[in-house]
């Protein structure tokens, strides 16, 4: 899929349809830009953006810097404010293909295309009711509490620390009673040797004691 456009729609003439940026001539092809546009459309500026950074994707890398020159536009044309602004619209057209010849076997060859596509993104104002719901969500993801439950990079920071130390808090008690069985080992160990020392000169006493007893029979 391409993605809505804002010119298959009929709009009156001289109507400002949105800040956009584009590049032209691409080299990759455009459904793989696509995949990467679908990820971003219809988001705020700010959320696309970290989406775009950890997408592990090379249109990513250069939609990403499409996304910024379009923020760029707005901030110094318009000075309207890169956190106010979503991705209106955004889509990929095929541009013109390179063809490229590999010989193979019997003196034949082999086309291969080299695609190409021309990316648009195109940005527009967020809604004052939207804006402060959106805002409030930036700062519960930074720093406050989501649903009841804790949330944010601080929050998930403090969380890591202390699942740390009772990490090691349980690697110190194993510790612990790795060595207090090892000390009770050894206390059964003596205790069954000095047993055994008490016991062995009774039997032999037992044993010299009976051919005394036949004679005296």
């Amino acid at each position: 899929m391409t993605g809505p456009k804002l010119n298959e729609r009929s709009f009156v003439a001289g109507e400002r349809t949105g800040i956009r940026a584009s590049l032209r001539g691409s080299r990759m092809s455009a459904s793989k830009a696509r995949v990467v546009l679908d990820l971003i459309r219809g988001r705020d500026v700010v959320s696309a953006d970290q989406v775009l950074q950890f997408t592990e994707r090379e249109a990513a890398r250069v939609v990403r810097k499409v996304l910024a020159s379009a923020v760029a536009n707005a901030v110094n044309n318009d000075s309207l404010e890169a956190e106010t602004l979503y991705v209106k619209a955004c889509y990929a057209d095929e541009g013109p293909t390179l063809r490229r010849f590999k010989p193979r076997a019997k003196g034949r060859a082999t086309r291969i295309n080299k695609r190409t596509c021309h990316i648009t993104i195109v940005l527009g104002v967020i809604e004052p009711d939207l804006l402060a719901v959106v805002q409030a969500r930036r700062e519960r993801a930074v720093t406050g509490r989501r649903a009841g439950r804790v949330g944010g990079v601080a929050d998930r920071r403090a969380r890591v620390t202390k699942s740390r130390e009772a990490r090691a808090t349980k690697g110190d008690e194993s510790t612990e009673s790795t060595e207090i069985e090892s000390t009770e080992n050894d206390t059964v160990v003596d205790t069954v040797a000095e047993t055994s020392a008490v016991e062995t000169p009774v039997a032999e006493n037992e044993t010299t004691a009976t051919p005394d007893a036949e004679e005296t029979n």
